[in-house]
């Protein structure tokens, strides 16, 4: 646990050029007050002390980073996502992307958690890529729950999607099915330069974007998959790949994660259950933890 004894500089670290002059004018004042002359060669150590509290604390410790990451309950508002017999795609990921984000803020101390929505309100894509890319996240994770045509009820469990090119068969479909929410905007071609979802020739763009960051995101997606299969119960179809817009436009690691299939009477049944959400929220937070701890060891 972090010490309560912070070095008086540490913040400085959060500090912009304004609040840095403001700092030096109340030291200034306080001298003044106190009739102690500062005189010229105490400049320098002043502000090899302000230095030296932007990295450390008064333990000598090198500051802790703090990890940033985005946590996208999908769809929401106008946009239901797709739907099972009586659920709805946007009101069983909010649960459990809720759940996500307040086990990553009990159990971690390094991880800042930022939600795209905390409500059923619509936000469209572009604005949650935007959030994170401004917010300079470290980590994008957008939670759905899928469906399959009618027919196939059959089919259940979780797959985790990074961005890719391989739009074959089903994972075409899935990239189709997540992207066509572009369509609810009347200046969709504006605000999405031209994209469309359709386009083959879109792929190109997508694997140029996304290539300093596939590493990650897979390592993310198979802890993900890991996690659901090992620990909470669930049957993981694997870590898929698909020109998904939302991973393409986040410049950072990023996943999509399909908890299940909404079209399966029996999953369905069991997502609806905050149990069932309970666990799925666990791996989710496992996963994400276990990825940063990763990081850690690379960066050391």
């Amino acid at each position: 646990m972090r010490s309560k004894y912070i070095f008086p500089f540490e913040n400085t670290l959060y500090f912009g050029f304004s609040e840095f002059l403001r700092f030096l004018r109340k030291v200034i004042s306080i001298s003044r007050f106190m009739r102690i002359k500062v005189k010229f060669y105490l400049i320098p150590l002043v502000l090899l002390t302000i230095l030296a509290g932007l990295t450390t604390n008064s333990f000598g410790q090198t500051q802790k980073k703090k990890y940033k990451v985005v946590l996208d309950p999908g769809h929401g508002g106008k946009d239901s996502g797709t739907m099972g017999a009586k659920l709805k795609e946007k009101d069983v990921v909010l649960p459990v992307a809720i759940k996500v984000g307040k086990y990553l803020n009990e159990y971690t101390d390094d991880i800042e958690v930022i939600f795209t929505r905390t409500k059923d309100e619509y936000s469209h894509p572009a604005v949650r890529a935007t959030k994170a890319n401004q917010a300079e996240a470290d980590l994008f994770v957008s939670i759905h729950a899928n469906a399959m045509p009618a027919g196939n009820s059959h089919v259940f469990g979780t797959e985790t999607y990074v961005m890719g090119t391989k739009n074959e068969g089903r994972n075409f479909e899935v990239a189709k099915r997540e992207n066509s929410v572009i369509m609810l905007e009347a200046d969709y071609k504006e605000k999405y330069q031209g994209f469309d979802p359709e386009a083959p020739e879109v792929n190109i763009m997508f694997e140029i974007q996304q290539e300093a960051y596939q590493e990650n995101s897979i390592r993310l997606a198979q802890n993900v998959e890991e996690q659901f299969s090992k620990r909470a119960g669930r049957k993981s179809r694997g870590v898929k790949q698909s020109s998904l817009w939302v991973l393409w436009n986040t410049a950072m690691p990023s996943v999509l994660i399909e908890i299940g299939y909404l079209t399966n009477p029996k999953e369905e049944s069991e997502l609806a259950t905050e149990q069932v959400q309970d666990y799925i929220a666990s791996a989710i937070f496992r996963a994400i933890r276990d990825y940063f701890e990763y990081l850690k060891t690379t960066q050391n």
